[in-house]
């Protein structure tokens, strides 16, 4: 089977396809032909050995991931050959077959298609968790998205949306602020413009946000700190700036102010039934048409570093999609 490989840690372009063996599932393993596989911002970072996982060279990038089970362990007894699936893997979905533990697989709605599939689950997955959870985001408070544009940035908007809070959108350029408004945003600013915290101040009435959802940190983490409400919750989702910020504890201590973690990989590992359920509210809202996601692209095989070029540079809104069997 094809599969995109890193075999030396670098860049994406230093990816290669190549011919590896078939895996064969261990006892609790099941092996499932990937129809779709979603690019995330872990993708670009494991391949640089920045990530908090480090496979053992070489290893195929690529953790989420839909397809279709092909061979299961002999200790498997929760899904069979033929069933649609939805898994996490970690590492190892750019590939045209990936093994997965059973209890990684989530069965996929029969209404859902595999690329939607692979695209929808990480990303809504980690939104409302830290929304839900981890913000206790309450109707008609005011929440503040940085990198409103991206992948978790869309979900985070549309389930503010759902959750009964009014949304404001932030990124940087006015085309990635016209996807936000699409998905709901009820205002949006540029944060290229050096007044945008004042902006915030006066979309709530010099109150400030009372969330602030940031995938982004760098040097953003901090002026949206700024423009906090009092008791507000800045949720730390990653640093897609590529800068962990250093914050000045005062901030938070004058306002009243909680800086949350948020780690949805561990806190599905932790604490599966609590994200069991979580899935299921999505899904439900995915039925319903509350959440669309936004496929940006679909990639084959051969092109897959290019599209975790795409996401590193940060010229997606959305997400990418690569596809296996087309490559």
């Amino acid at each position: 089977m094809k599969a995109l490989l890193c075999k030396s840690y670098g860049p994406p372009e230093s990816l290669v396809v190549e011919e590896i063996p078939e895996p064969i599932p261990g006892d609790t393993q099941v092996r499932v032909r990937v129809h779709a596989a979603g690019v995330n911002f872990p993708d670009t970072l494991i391949i640089q050995n920045k990530y908090q996982f480090k496979p053992e060279l070489p290893f195929a990038p690529g953790g989420e991931c839909a397809g279709v089970v092909e061979a299961v362990g002999a200790q498997v007894k929760t899904v069979k050959p033929g069933d649609r699936v939805i898994c996490f893997t970690g590492w190892g979905a750019f590939a045209e077959a990936v093994l997965a533990d059973a209890r990684a697989l989530i069965p996929m709605p029969d209404a859902l298609d595999f690329v939607t599939a692979a695209a929808f689950v990480m990303t809504y997955a980690t939104s409302y968790h830290a929304l839900k959870d981890r913000a206790a985001l309450k109707p008609g408070e005011m929440l503040l998205v940085l990198g409103a544009s991206g992948g978790v940035g869309l979900a985070a908007i549309e389930i503010g949306k759902a959750l009964g809070a009014t949304v404001i959108a932030a990124a940087s350029s006015d085309e990635k602020l016209a996807v936000c408004k699409a998905h709901g945003a009820d205002h949006t600013l540029n944060y290229a413009n050096e007044d945008w915290k004042a902006q915030v101040k006066d979309i709530t009435g010099g109150k400030g946000a009372d969330v602030i959802y940031d995938p982004v940190g760098g040097p953003y983490s901090e002026a949206a700190l700024r423009a906090i409400a009092w008791r507000g919750r800045l949720l730390v989702i990653g640093f897609a700036n590529g800068e962990i910020p250093r914050i000045p504890l005062n901030l938070p201590l004058l306002k009243g102010a909680a800086i949350v973690g948020v780690f949805w990989g561990d806190y599905a590992r932790r604490e599966p039934m609590n994200n069991l359920m979580d899935l299921r509210t999505l899904l439900g809202w995915l039925k319903d048409g509350k959440l669309k996601p936004h496929i940006a692209g679909t990639y084959p095989l051969a092109r897959g570093g290019e599209a975790i070029r795409q996401l590193m540079d940060r010229k997606v809104s959305g997400k990418l999609v690569i596809t296996p069997q087309g490559a």
